[in-house]
């Protein structure tokens, strides 16, 4: 006799990816497509969430336009919807080494013109990390957690 089948409800993993040129305009598109991309996924525009996960976009795809910069060479946006959170990932290929750890973030003098990005990234995140890639580069990788039942289905 073989036991009845219990029906799982189906998985959805919700994964967003796309490269964009190492320009300010590439930057710029980024944080739009992302916060098109949270709304779709049922993140409103202006909640809190939301606004976080811009800021973060913004400045690590400014990081890697600026910092990260390879010619020739895109970076890559990538946001994902693990269980309750949203995570976000920014790759560039620069090898160096030079950006520093979670809490090892140097805070900026007040008339310093730079500095800030990862800051407000270690302000705005729930967790961040600094991971090597197997392809050349780095990735930036912060999550935002989601306030629970925040997130509406799509």
């Amino acid at each position: 006799m073989h036991a009845p089948l219990t029906p799982q409800p189906p998985v959805t993993v919700r994964t967003f990816t796309l490269r964009l040129s190492v320009t300010p305009r590439g930057a710029r598109l980024a944080r739009h497509l992302a916060l098109n991309q949270l709304h779709e996924w049922g993140i409103p525009y202006g909640s809190a969430v939301s606004d976080a996960v811009a800021v973060i976009v913004a400045e690590l795809a400014a990081n890697a336009v600026t910092h990260g910069r390879v010619p020739g060479r895109d970076f890559e946006l990538r946001l994902s919807l693990p269980t309750g959170s949203v995570r976000v990932e920014v790759s560039d290929t620069r090898t160096e080494a030079g950006v520093p750890k979670p809490g090892d973030v140097p805070p900026p003098g007040p008339l310093d013109e730079h500095g800030r990005g990862l800051v407000l990234v270690e302000a705005l995140a729930d967790r961040w990390e600094v991971l090597d890639r197997d392809l050349p580069g780095k990735t930036v990788l912060a999550e935002v957690d989601l306030p629970r039942g925040s997130l509406t289905r799509k």
